[in-house]
């Protein structure tokens, strides 16, 4: 994207792997680090290696370390959570598995939500990259379908694997899914210009509203949280939900805002005004301001519901597994 943007311009990938990558015998969740999947790329960043790193958004904390920014966040692929079947089950839908079939997924936030909703179907951690977990669910016997973010599947041109969609009746999706951050050096205008063409607004304003949701909740891998944001007509709708580990107890609430503002070049000292972590030039400040306080107040409202008692119980419970 950026090569089409910028032609005469030289970029080179650096591929790295991270703890998240390395770690593969341990639920995400348990391993207790929030930057998993991000801290070897922040230090390559400081240490001037490379200019820009790519990250699932959904892996970048609420909160960056000082010094680094989300300079653009990219149009959001489908955010829906996938179910792939074993071979023989293809043709299925999970309510239709017999009883007992155990499905494979690390996320707390997947398992507590279906748990809930398909109370015949067991559920059992599975962990590695893609092309692992595929291979385990179609080499073994162990799964009977494995669940996956629809987005991740289909950038590695697998979408032909997916057997059903989950809709937010079935599994609401976990923040800033589907949406590919880009983390730059805070103070390097330069770059922070050049990838900022790369912003997607309507994403923006989604991915805001659902970072602030959950920074304000202090949820995070350990905790199951889970979004939905539709941005319609300058409507922008969130709803948001927390859930104990077996999904028995649950909050969900939607609220919305207008986000409709004219875009201003507001230049001066107030330029790079971050939300959550995301510095968008090109998208109106008015409207990220609307976004944020949105994620803030549905976030307030659940905890006045006892949302802390919900998620304090889960991450006691999880901590102890």
């Amino acid at each position: 994207m950026l090569h089409e943007l910028y032609p005469d311009l030289h970029f080179e990938i650096v591929a790295m792997s991270t703890t998240g990558d390395k770690i593969l015998d341990t639920a995400l969740s348990k391993i207790g680090e929030k930057s998993l999947f991000t801290k070897e790329l922040e230090n390559a960043l400081e240490r001037n290696e490379v200019d820009l790193v790519v990250h699932s958004l959904k892996d970048l904390p609420t909160s960056l370390p000082p010094g680094f920014t989300i300079g653009a966040v990219c149009k959001r692929e489908n955010p829906l959570d996938a179910v792939v079947f074993h071979p023989k089950n293809c043709g299925k839908t999970l309510s239709l598995l017999p009883e007992k079939s155990v499905i494979g997924t690390s996320s707390l936030r997947r398992a507590a939500q279906l748990k809930k909703k398909f109370p015949h179907l067991e559920f059992r951690d599975i962990r590695g990259n893609l092309n692992t977990r595929l291979k385990k669910l179609d080499e073994k016997e162990d799964f009977s379908a494995i669940i996956l973010a629809a987005a991740g599947l289909k950038r590695m041109g697998w979408e032909n694997r997916i057997g059903q969609l989950l809709g937010p009746e079935d599994c609401l999706y976990a923040v800033g899914q589907g949406a590919l951050a880009v983390e730059v050096r805070a103070k390097d205008q330069e770059i922070l210009n050049m990838v900022s063409a790369l912003h997607d607004a309507d994403t923006v304003l989604c991915c805001i509203a659902e970072r602030a949701f959950m920074k304000h909740l202090e949820g995070g891998c350990s905790v199951p949280v889970a979004v939905n944001t539709l941005l319609k007509d300058g409507q922008l709708y969130l709803t948001g939900a927390v859930y104990s580990l077996d999904g028995s107890d649950s909050l969900k609430e939607t609220m919305q805002t207008g986000v409709s503002y004219p875009h201003q070049n507001e230049d001066g000292p107030n330029d790079d005004v971050q939300h959550v972590g995301i510095t968008a030039k090109n998208v109106s400040v008015q409207a990220q301001k609307a976004a944020e306080n949105l994620g803030v107040e549905l976030a307030s409202l659940l905890l006045s519901k006892g949302a802390k008692h919900i998620l304090s119980v889960a991450r006691q419970l999880n901590d102890a597994r």
